[in-house]
């Protein structure tokens, strides 16, 4: 699967695009599009401490006070409307993630910890499913997972280096405490005997660690100030 490409410093982060099939069919009103972003939303609440597997479309339908075929009529399918919901949610995190640019470094990774952490807090079941890649083999939410990780590696690269096209070494070191990141947030969900406060500091002292093991690597990517031991 090819990498999500990286957006350019300031830019608007993205994540990879449901293919055609997951893809709701195109609806030219207003009305419409207002009737599936509704849809969207009472899903979100419907998935997040609930697994893809457990809700059928009979449940979906009767907990959403609508008709079965409006579903099927926006999204085609309980899959494509899973993956739409996945989408829209997870966009929303990522997009938050890359604002606060006038924040000084360190307020501004607290800040992107402290919205992945309560968004994976209060959308377990969607977190699982994102980070185990989904049900089986997905490549459709495994493409979702991969913008993910691209788009926290860009917006901590952009902060720290004030660039996101940043050698292999510095993007592995990120990529590396992303991917930890995913699971020590895992096991936290699951046994949060943290608070969201310690999670947070704990997260970013080790991205700190991380930072200073690529400057030593490679030492055209210093650790910025926040990030060094006698700061």
């Amino acid at each position: 699967m090819s990498r999500p490409p990286r957006p350019r410093p300031g830019s608007k982060l993205k994540i990879s695009e449901p293919s055609d099939a997951a893809r709701p069919r195109a609806r030219g009103t207003e009305r419409s599009v207002a009737r599936r972003a509704e849809l969207i939303a009472i899903g979100r609440k419907l998935f997040a401490d609930t697994s893809y597997d457990a809700l059928s479309m009979d449940d979906i339908a009767k907990q959403a006070h609508v008709a079965k075929g409006l579903i099927y009529y926006y999204f085609q399918s309980k899959r494509g409307y899973y993956l739409a919901i996945i989408h829209d949610s997870v966009a929303d995190l990522i997009n938050f993630a890359a604002s606060g640019l006038e924040l000084e470094q360190l307020d501004r990774v607290h800040r992107t910890m402290e919205s992945y952490l309560r968004w994976a807090e209060h959308n377990q079941a969607a977190y699982r499913t994102i980070v185990s890649g989904g049900v089986g083999f997905d490549t459709e939410v495994q493409a979702i997972r991969d913008g993910v990780r691209e788009a926290i590696v860009a917006t901590i690269a952009d902060g720290a280096y004030g660039r996101t096209d940043i050698a292999p070494i510095a993007r592995m070191g990120l990529f590396a405490w992303v991917c930890s990141v995913e699971g020590a947030t895992l096991d936290w969900i699951d046994r949060p005997a943290l608070t969201r406060d310690q999670m947070r500091e704990l997260l970013t002292k080790t991205l700190g660690a991380s930072m200073r093991a690529i400057e030593e690597l490679d030492p055209a990517y210093p650790a910025p100030s926040p990030a060094r031991r006698d700061s």
